[in-house]
């Protein structure tokens, strides 16, 4: 178990969603020396600022800079312990259309963290993956693919004694910047809830049961694996009842480069993948260490050949209200957002 107190700690995009909920819970949980947030965007440090000022919490650090430009990293990394690698690039369509932008943030700015994490005697460094990852159907997806075997493969670099790399890959997130909830509150309003496809299924994760989830794999992972939560699946037309239950819904088509389901663990992988009561791991293909002593050592079991844990195939379904509990509409405000939208509806 790592002890996080004491050490320093970087975020590299930590203005984002998934590093303000990181942020919160290292300076409810921990004390750390230095916990340092580097992100290009100035106007989203400065508001950060104000949730999460230095002066309250003196470790706090607030470093511009970006992935790209590795003599920035190899400053922003000296005598830092721990990098929760967060940057990127993940709007699909804007992936699509600027397709050079996001191989240079995801493919080669994670270049730059791994070969900065090395040089500078990082201890750990764990990066952000997604679903999309897997069995990649467009740009954004593909330069996580790669992403991840760039920090997979990091360990043969480093060497034996030297940084340890490991991921955490999971599906979409309530509330994250980008979600389709605000889209749907907006919507509703118009009494007509736009649908790509009615059979469209997602994996479901909160911002804190995501960063609840690193926390955890921080102090768990040898270096290699690619760590998937357990999580709920939800249909798309579940949340669209959830969120707007007398709204009608028009069918629009799935957009260029979207799934109709996600894939997490893919079968060609299922082979060399351990499930946890909680969590899967998929071990590398190249590894300094012996996979059956891993598995002796840390429990779990092998997945059967071709098993592939998909939002389609998933045990585990969120209905209506476990997701409005999730999204955090309680009743009141659901009543009156059914009433405002039969009210805008019937106008």
């Amino acid at each position: 178990m790592i002890d996080l107190d004491e050490k320093d700690i970087l975020i590299t995009g930590g203005t984002g969603s998934f590093g303000n909920k990181l942020t919160e819970l290292f300076l409810d949980r921990h004390n750390p020396n230095r916990l340092i947030i580097l992100s290009r965007d100035e106007l989203k440090q400065a508001k950060m600022k104000q949730r999460f000022s230095p002066q309250e919490h003196p470790c706090l650090r607030y470093f511009i800079g970006d992935v790209r430009e590795k003599s920035r990293l190899y400053r922003a990394f000296s005598d830092v312990d721990v990098v929760i690698h967060a940057a990127a690039l993940k709007r699909v369509p804007a992936a699509e259309y600027n397709p050079i932008e996001p191989i240079k943030t995801n493919v080669m700015g994670g270049r730059n963290v791994i070969e900065a994490a090395i040089d500078q005697g990082v201890d750990r460094v764990i990066a952000l993956s997604t679903d999309k990852g897997a069995n990649p159907v467009n740009l954004y997806g593909a330069t996580k693919l790669c992403s991840d075997k760039l920090f997979v493969a990091g360990n043969n670099y480093s060497g034996t004694g030297g940084t340890r790399f490991s991921v955490v890959r999971y599906g979409n997130v309530v509330g994250s910047r980008g979600s389709v909830i605000p889209f749907f509150l907006e919507k509703r309003e118009t009494g007509t809830l736009p649908i790509t496809d009615p059979r469209m299924t997602r994996f479901w994760i909160t911002l804190e049961q995501a960063a609840e989830f690193v926390l955890k794999n921080l102090a768990r992972m040898e270096g290699g694996e690619v760590f998937v939560p357990k999580i709920p699946s939800m249909k798309i037309t579940d949340l669209a009842e959830a969120i707007a239950p007398d709204c009608d819904h028009e069918i629009v088509g799935i957009r260029p480069g979207e799934k109709l389901h996600e894939v997490m663990v893919p079968k060609n992988v299922a082979r060399r993948t351990l499930e946890f009561d909680d969590y899967y791991a998929v071990l590398p293909a190249f590894r300094g260490w012996d996979s059956e002593g891993y598995q002796k050592e840390k429990g779990g079991r092998w997945c059967e050949d071709q098993f592939k844990y998909g939002s389609d195939t998933n045990e585990h379904w969120l209905t209506a209200e476990e997701i409005r509990d999730m999204i955090g509409l309680d009743e009141e405000e659901y009543s009156r957002s059914d009433q405002e939208t039969r009210v805008t509806a019937a106008e």
